[in-house]
């Protein structure tokens, strides 16, 4: 291996970690990167790229069943849960691969192993070959986080799953109670339901997708329902009970507690940051409730210690991990960083219907004191929409009365999540309500529902 001495060090080869080495090797240092078991980590291997293909062969499942309605014939449809995973497995196992040709190309030195910090720029790395130090001028955490267990409702792999068993199931759940309804608890209550599971969702808060717009949360919950799902909102699991092939679930809500019978359970409870045996304690890094503490360059406070992405708090996506990556990686290298801002991150949510935002909600504009202008246009007032055979949904825009700025968008329907990217770059180019009104959207596309929302929050919309 070339040397043990590098200018930067990476611990955990997620979307935040491998970005970095990559960027921090472009300009010119070298750059090694530690992971204990995926390129790729959780994202690719067993988050956001498995779940993304699980959840398309469910759509096409489902429009399969709508090929009536579009005059099309489809008998005999079915699905086979193994090939269905398979091709899930498939796509992360190619874009692994991936990950690993373009740290090469790069010239980044990858060692698979577990690292601790041992002092100040020292990392030992436990190696299937036994053990090696290295030491670095600059040390990036990138070693993201992992599903929270919550007492009682420990998962077990056979009746209670975590996201891990539940991309590789050993079966079908007939009748699945899915703890949670984050992204990841409805992402997967989206897939189950659409394959014919019989699928209850419990959420503590008093509404699905809890961070959402209530407003977009109540369009989502009313389109789940009508799919067959039951949502108790304000609703905790207490306890689960196990018994052979049946998990009895004690549900309490407004004080009352009852029991459901489930053959499996998913708890998608939020994650926790993995902080453990990193050798942080004892650097005197801040840690608080399993994040580590940092200001908005990403630095711990430990000269020439970073923590990106997942570890280091909310939001967690990867997308905000690699941008934080490049920007600690170019901030090492001198170059002038930008800080990540939390409000310019779009969320992207990919059940059925998808659910996409970026910016202040409704209510979080208002608590902040901003005089607002609202517009709404939805999904039944646009052509393609229609022609898609996708009419239910709604666009939502959120603007600074006296400024025109715009505050946040909010999105439910079909491809929500690609269309966001136009209000998220219209909100880093500082645009104003006159901008996107003077703004040509192609026709027949469903984007002109981001033009009618916009004109609608000044009274102008023209197709409602």
């Amino acid at each position: 291996m070339a040397g043990t001495s590098f200018d930067m060090v990476v611990i955990g080869a997620g979307p935040g970690g491998y970005v970095a080495a990559i960027r921090g090797a472009q300009l010119g240092l070298n750059v090694a990167i530690v992971e204990r078991e995926h390129m790729g980590g959780i994202c690719l291997n067993w988050g956001c790229i498995p779940t993304k293909a699980l959840l398309r062969s469910s759509e096409v499942f489902h429009l399969m069943h709508r090929a009536k309605e579009f005059g099309l014939k489809a008998e005999g449809i079915g699905y086979d849960l193994d090939a269905v995973v398979a091709r899930s497995r498939a796509v992360s196992k190619q874009l692994n691969g991936g990950v690993g040709h373009l740290l090469k190309k790069n010239k980044v030195t990858s060692i698979m192993g577990e690292a601790t910090i041992t002092g100040k720029g020292k990392i030992s790395v436990k190696t299937a070959k036994g053990t090696e130090e290295l030491s670095a001028k600059n040390i990036i955490l990138a070693t993201g986080a992992r599903a929270r267990e919550l007492p009682g409702l420990e998962a077990d792999g056979d009746l209670v799953w975590t996201y891990k068993t539940a991309l590789t199931p050993p079966r079908m759940p007939k009748k699945l109670l899915v703890i949670g309804s984050g992204a990841i608890g409805i992402e997967f209550a989206s897939f189950y339901n659409t394959l014919g599971a019989d699928t209850t969702v419990v959420e503590v808060m008093d509404r699905v997708l809890p961070v959402e717009d209530a407003e977009i949360s109540a369009f989502a919950k009313k389109q789940f329902v009508k799919q067959g799902m039951k949502i108790m909102e304000k609703t905790m699991v207490k306890k689960l009970d196990r018994a052979k092939g049946k998990v009895t679930a004690h549900i309490e809500a407004n004080g009352k507690v009852t029991t459901q019978e489930f053959d499996t359970v998913i708890s998608a409870v939020g994650i926790v940051g993995n902080v453990e045996n990193l050798g942080l304690e004892a650097l005197g890094v801040k840690i608080d409730r399993t994040h580590v503490v940092t200001d908005e360059y990403c630095r711990t406070g430990v000269d020439g210690l970073f923590a990106i992405g997942d570890v280091a708090g909310a939001p967690w996506l990867a997308h905000k991990a690699s941008h934080e990556g490049v920007m600690v990686a170019e901030l090492i290298a001198g170059q002038n960083a930008h800080p990540v801002k939390p409000e310019t991150i779009a969320g992207c949510t990919y059940c059925h219907p998808q659910v996409a935002s970026v910016g202040y909600t409704e209510a979080k504009a208002k608590e902040l004191g901003y005089d607002i202008k609202v517009g709404r246009f939805p999904f039944i007032g646009n052509g393609k929409a229609i022609a898609l055979g996708e009419s239910e949904g709604l666009v939502k825009t959120i603007f600074d009365a006296k400024t025109g700025e715009l505050l946040g968008a909010h999105m439910v329907g079909a491809e929500v999540t690609e269309l966001i990217q136009g209000y998220v770059v219209g909100r880093k180019l500082e645009t104003t309500e006159e901008d996107l009104m003077e703004t040509v959207f192609p026709h027949p596309t469903l984007s002109e529902m981001m033009h009618e929302s916009v004109l609608d929050a000044y009274g102008k919309a023209i197709h409602m």
